[in-house]
């Protein structure tokens, strides 16, 4: 090989081993466990849904009023009402079309989807939402990396 090829392969291999001496990354390993929070406020956040059901509505059937008893008749009275409870009703039921419609009833339901919990680790706060309310203290995640500033480019 002559020698204007070997010192460009030197300086080739040079150059490719101080670019990958520069690209090499290292992962710090993460060091995690877990402690608890104090939960100081939990607010349930809802969803509110819209139905809308058909009923059949009907008017009372108006009935004759009867005078007012006293004294023993009134108490006589009472025992009859209900010594005849009883007894079958020969009350008609209500029939449709007799003063019976169908009418759209709108109900508004409301669930809790979510619950916002502000909670104090170490002396700070913070805010979560989360699926279910933890009660007293919330089981958290510590994580502790060390901060590997950039390398400059220059």
């Amino acid at each position: 090989m002559p020698k204007h090829s070997l010192l460009l392969l030197a300086g080739l291999l040079f150059a490719c081993r101080a670019w990958a001496a520069g690209q090499e990354n290292v992962i710090p390993v993460e060091n995690v466990r877990t402690d608890y929070a104090q939960v100081l406020r939990v607010e349930p956040v809802y969803q509110t849904l819209h139905a809308t059901r058909s009923e059949q509505q009907c008017d009372a059937p108006v009935e004759a009023q009867k005078p007012q008893a006293k004294g023993l008749s009134r108490l006589v009275g009472v025992v009859r009402d209900a010594l005849g409870k009883d007894q079958p009703d020969n009350a008609p039921a209500p029939q449709a079309g007799s003063g019976c419609r169908t009418v759209q009833v709108q109900r508004e339901f409301r669930r809790p989807i979510a619950y916002d919990v502000d909670y104090l680790y170490k002396g700070m706060k913070y805010r979560s939402r989360l699926a279910e309310d933890p009660g007293n203290r919330l089981r958290v995640r510590v994580s502790v990396t060390p901060y590997a500033a950039p390398a400059d480019n220059r």
